[in-house]
């Protein structure tokens, strides 16, 4: 079995743990069954991953794998990783959606999308990464009571994500700790219609209105300042013409959407002033998690 997730971009600016969406940059897992357990590890980030003692993945495999099954079989494991770690793109909600729905392909058990989200919660809290890395396309989901309710909008094939990736990552934690424990109430005011504005962007298909909406008082500020070099690819990527130019989850990448005749033109702008970055364009993924049997 192989089975493909795809990168994430989440909180889209004010969309705070509540929007995402999904980009055509794969992890890719092939698994067969084996006399023993067996992991080889390919890609970003191989030689870090391997001289970890434990496997993310792995653990969540055999966990749900026994509890589906009541059995401990072995199987090896091959990883291609495309998905950085720590630079905003979802590589843990990527590991954990995966794994979930590996184990149930494997043990042969039935299953729909909205039960892979539902059981990821129980490794990740937040559904803003987990849903669209599931499902694809742009995603606004919201958790309540343990349960994540969520809509889906296909992304049409007319737009492209440049995305810039620092040298260096940013902890998600320590992310998080640059936060503030209160907010002005015009400030939640701003990010909550902003927020709306952007998700009625998306399922409306008027891009053009989202240079003008897209403000967030809440979160990027401040963890942007942890890399101010972030500043000026905001900066640069919306000269050149971007839609839309947000930090990448917590970061550190930078998320810029376009049209695709657009592309070319910020991808040069932001790649000639960012040497030490990698810089890209992908197109987005509508479909989600992947299993080819």
């Amino acid at each position: 079995m192989v089975i493909t997730v795809p990168a994430t971009s989440a909180n889209l600016g004010p969309g705070f743990d509540t929007l995402g969406l999904a980009l055509n940059l794969r992890n890719e897992i092939e698994i067969k069954p084996s006399n023993i357990t067996s992991i080889e590890i390919y890609g970003e980030n191989a030689e870090y991953l391997r001289s970890l003692k434990r496997n993310f993945f792995v653990e969540i495999f055999s966990d749900i794998y026994k509890n589906l099954t009541g059995k401990e079989d072995k199987f090896s494991f091959k990883f291609n990783n495309k998905i950085p770690l720590s630079r905003g793109l979802g590589s843990s909600s990527a590991v954990i959606v995966a794994a979930i729905t590996a184990a149930y392909e494997m043990a042969q058990v039935p299953y729909k999308k909205d039960k892979i989200i539902n059981l990821a919660l129980n490794y990740e809290p937040h559904p803003d990464n987990i849903t669209p890395a599931t499902l694809g396309g742009f995603c606004v989901a919201k958790l309540k009571k343990n349960r994540v309710y969520f809509l889906k909008k296909f992304i049409p094939t007319n737009l492209r994500a440049i995305v810039v990736i620092p040298n260096k990552p940013v902890s998600t934690a320590k992310s998080r700790n640059s936060l503030k424990s209160h907010y002005p109430l015009k400030d939640v005011v701003t990010n909550i219609s902003s927020t709306a504005m952007i998700t009625a962007a998306f399922f409306s298909e008027k891009f053009d209105i989202l240079k003008y909406i897209v403000e967030d008082k809440i979160h990027q500020e401040n963890r942007m300042k942890l890399m101010p070099e972030l500043f000026r690819v905001r900066e640069i990527a919306l000269r050149e013409g971007a839609l839309m130019s947000t930090l990448s989850g917590s970061g550190s990448t930078f998320f810029n959407l376009a049209y695709k005749d657009d592309a070319y033109n910020i991808y040069s702008a932001l790649k000639d002033n960012f040497k030490d970055f990698n810089v890209k364009i992908l197109y987005f993924d509508n479909v989600g998690v992947k299993v080819y049997n």
